[in-house]
């Protein structure tokens, strides 16, 4: 690496630490106001939830953050309450699948409201406080599991540099397509770790908007 070569790199890592900071300030600044303004529909959600089967309305489940350290991930539960009864739900080439992508299309553990909130996002509304609280970002990549983490790879290290986020590029770009299978779900996400600054961010946010009240979901 030549002497100017060096220069540009310092410089542009000094740049990405600023933003860094600048977003997690307004991570947290924005998730704040996010979770006052829309207390009522959380509430309301809440409650609906609730009704649907008498269980906890919200689902917790650990998945891993910057710097590999694990914590919990709040979100609306959409599943029926023992979802995690794979054999009772699934048929032998769903638990297939659901084991290679954790996800498969049609799940029949999700519950008709599940359905409703799904579908518009109102399920990772919850996330906010997660972001309050400094382990995600408003956008970034993915929040995975440990075991979906060493799909990436050499490149785990790389994901893990950065916060998870409600909403990312993968989600934005055509999710059911960029599988874990193809490699395309990694390739997207380090795209946007490696590429990241207020320019993509903003995009993103654009068009999780888009993605939301277009009904396909985040």
């Amino acid at each position: 690496m030549n002497k100017m070569t060096e220069i540009n790199t310092v410089s542009a890592l000094k740049k990405k630490s600023g933003y860094l900071v600048f977003k997690g300030i307004m991570d947290i600044f924005l998730s704040i106001v996010a979770v006052l303004a829309l207390s009522p529909v959380l509430l309301v959600f809440s409650i609906v939830i609730f009704l649907t089967d008498f269980h906890n309305p919200f689902y917790l489940q650990e998945r891993i953050g910057k710097g590999g350290r694990a914590f919990k991930i709040i979100k609306f539960r959409s599943m029926y309450y023992d979802a995690e009864d794979l054999d009772k739900y699934f048929t032998g080439e769903q638990k297939e699948k659901f084991i290679a992508e954790y996800k498969i299309e049609d799940d029949p553990r999700i519950t008709p409201v599940g359905k409703f909130i799904r579908k518009f996002s109102i399920d990772e509304l919850p996330q906010l406080f997660n972001v309050a609280f400094g382990q995600m970002s408003l956008v970034g990549p993915r929040p995975l599991t440990l075991e979906e983490t060493y799909f990436f790879g050499d490149e785990r290290e790389t994901l893990l540099s950065v916060k998870p986020g409600i909403t990312g590029l993968w989600q934005v770009s055509g999710r059911n397509a960029l599988t874990y299978e193809s490699g395309e779900r990694q390739k997207c996400e380090i795209r946007y770790v490696n590429n990241f600054g207020f320019k993509m961010d903003v995009a993103v946010f654009l068009k999780t908007f888009k993605a939301v009240f277009g009904g396909s979901g985040i």
